[in-house]
């Protein structure tokens, strides 16, 4: 698999991702009622992805490919549908809340990582990185005391949960280290297509919404692959402190794009959303620091 060695190089190639993945609220934010249509939108998103992972892992190492589903086990399974399930609530919360709200959720994914870690495969967790979750831990609090109404908590649940499957599937990694990481995410996109398959056939409902949602179904799922391709090429050359931070690209492009008036949406984060949201960047600054002093790296083989 291609990699770059050169960080000169690799730093505006993860940023880069980061830009395609923030770009995912603004085209469904431009889906006509999404709300409307969720499980067409899961099955197009899902089915684009796993082709296109599988096209990618094709031109990579060839016909034996498919011989990557046989590995995946059970760390992969598990992986595979954590992700599916972010996946899926993550359209059920931007369509009840603010694309801000969404992010900055997702944002606070490298704490329920760490947490899920402590609990599950019993890695330590210092004093610095706990201090961290408690000021992150603030900031969601105050997001979601100011998502009083009935449908803005419930896409605030959904943003959460939606981080929480995001960091099953980076757990899940961790489990076991040798779970090839490109085919269990191909595995998430047939999870989803899967299940919005029977969610589909067990309403009554036709498989595909107009062809213009059906164009931005797919071109999420385009985005959301070629960010990863990206990522995986230039993750490895950057340390994980510098990770952290270029991740939040996609949470202020996200945010950005959506209030920008050029296209149209004028979505302005409310004050709670903007308070919340400063403890969040405040404590992944401080968790970047950390994982600096650390040293330590990481990467998508």
């Amino acid at each position: 698999m291609l990699e770059l060695k050169n960080p000169r190089i690799a730093v505006p190639v993860v940023l880069f991702a980061g830009i395609l993945w923030s770009f995912g609220p603004l085209v469904v934010r431009y889906m006509d009622n999404p709300n409307l249509v969720p499980w067409q939108y899961i099955f197009g998103r899902g089915l684009t992805i796993f082709i296109i992972l599988n096209l990618y892992l094709y031109f990579e190492e060839g016909m034996d490919f498919w011989k990557n589903y046989l590995k995946i086990g059970k760390s992969g399974v598990v992986g595979g549908s954590g992700l599916g399930i972010a996946m899926i609530s993550f359209i059920y919360s931007i369509t009840n809340t603010s694309a801000a709200i969404t992010l900055l959720c997702l944002a606070a994914m490298p704490f329920f990582t760490a947490l899920l870690a402590f609990l599950f495969l019993r890695e330590k967790i210092t004093i610095s990185v706990w201090i961290s979750i408690a000021i992150a831990t603030i900031g969601i609090a105050i997001m979601a005391f100011g998502n009083s109404g009935e449908n803005s908590f419930v896409g605030f649940v959904f943003g959460i949960t939606s981080s929480i499957g995001f960091s099953v599937f980076s757990v899940s990694l961790r489990w076991r280290k040798e779970t090839p990481k490109f085919t269990t995410v191909a595995f998430a996109g047939f999870f989803c297509f899967v299940f919005a398959t029977i969610m589909i056939l067990s309403k009554g409902q036709v498989f595909f919404s107009t062809s213009y949602n059906s164009s931005l179904f797919s071109l999420h799922g385009t985005l959301v692959c070629l960010g990863l391709i990206l990522y995986s090429i230039g993750s490895k050359a950057i340390p994980a402190a510098e990770l952290t931070l270029l991740s939040l690209t996609e949470v202020i492009g996200g945010i950005f794009w959506v209030w920008l008036p050029l296209f149209g949406i004028n979505e302005v984060p409310d004050t709670n959303t903007i308070i919340g949201g400063f403890f969040l960047f405040i404590s992944l600054f401080y968790y970047s620091l950390i994982m600096r002093w650390n040293k330590r790296y990481i990467g998508l083989n």
